[in-house]
């Protein structure tokens, strides 16, 4: 078996589910996922399960110790007990992933399509939603589609609203979107209309104005993320934050014309740098 540790945001779920997957694949391997990390105190919840995801949820019984067992955990720690612990080195794309077996335990966050660039017809088969849009996400999904549309994600909640979150992620300013907004229409030849995505769609509507039809989009919270989700992968373009959530939404958007727009700047800590965390073809600028 391979296990995926879970944990984090749907962005993050969503890349450790599609690493798990291409290294079960490779192994021919059940693929498990450890969901322990999902409890009460947890301000995130686990969202795949929205998805048709060729994985389970393991058993308590399925899984390594766990860190409130800490003399267990240590011994499997220790002595490399299987399921071999893999722990992501760094940020950027680990190639020892490609060469591991199977009774694996994955744990990182793995932010790069190059870890499933090889089975992502098979990711966007297992990433299709459940269920149909129902209500106002289904008429906001009929007006998506209706004309010329760009998805444009403001993140900010977490990654404002504290002293670390702005050392590590803060987000770009509102130049950043207006200029991706200017090059969304240079390539794409049309003036499409903005639907904007944030955590914080209050300050979107005060604050965001440009030269352009702006729909804010402020009909789902934490427990519908995956609508979002789903709205932005709709539309024919995207302009995405520094937010493994959009990035997943531009991903998921099936379009070969698509323009996708991504900030040059993923992190506000100096120190922190992914070069792989964009796909081949994605702009990034200031």
């Amino acid at each position: 078996m391979i296990i995926s540790r879970i944990h984090g945001g749907l962005g993050n779920q969503l890349f450790q589910y599609a690493v798990g997957r291409a290294v079960a694949l490779r192994t021919g391997s059940e693929l498990l996922l450890d969901t322990r990390a999902f409890t009460g105190a947890n301000p995130f919840q686990f969202d795949l399960g929205h998805f048709e995801i060729q994985a389970r949820v393991a058993t308590e019984r399925e899984l390594p110790p766990a860190k409130n067992r800490p003399l267990a955990y240590a011994w499997w720690r220790r002595f490399g007990r299987a399921p071999r612990f893999v722990r992501e080195q760094g940020l950027g794309y680990n190639e020892g992933i490609a060469t591991i077996g199977s009774n694996s335990y994955l744990h990182g966050y793995f932010q790069s399509q190059r870890y499933f660039d090889e089975i992502a017809p098979t990711l966007w088969q297992d990433l299709t939603f459940k269920q149909e849009p129902r209500g106002e996400n289904a008429r906001m999904a009929e007006r998506i589609r209706s004309a010329p549309s760009v998805s444009m994600h403001i993140r900010r909640g977490d990654y404002l609203n504290s002293a670390k979150g702005r050392s590590v992620h803060g987000g770009p300013d509102l130049g950043f979107y207006k200029r991706a907004l200017d090059q969304v229409r240079q390539r794409s030849g049309s003036d499409p209309i903005v639907y904007l995505f944030s955590n914080d769609p209050d300050w979107v509507r005060d604050n965001m104005k440009m030269d352009a039809e702006l729909v804010p989009v402020a009909i789902n919270d934490g427990k519908t993320a995956h609508e979002d989700l789903r709205l932005m992968s709709l539309c024919n373009h995207n302009i995405i934050a520094n937010s493994t959530f959009s990035w997943w939404g531009a991903w998921l958007n099936p379009s070969l014309e698509k323009v996708v727009v991504a900030p040059a700047k993923w992190f506000s800590d100096p120190d922190l740098s992914n070069p792989d965390i964009t796909p081949p073809g994605w702009l990034r600028i200031d």
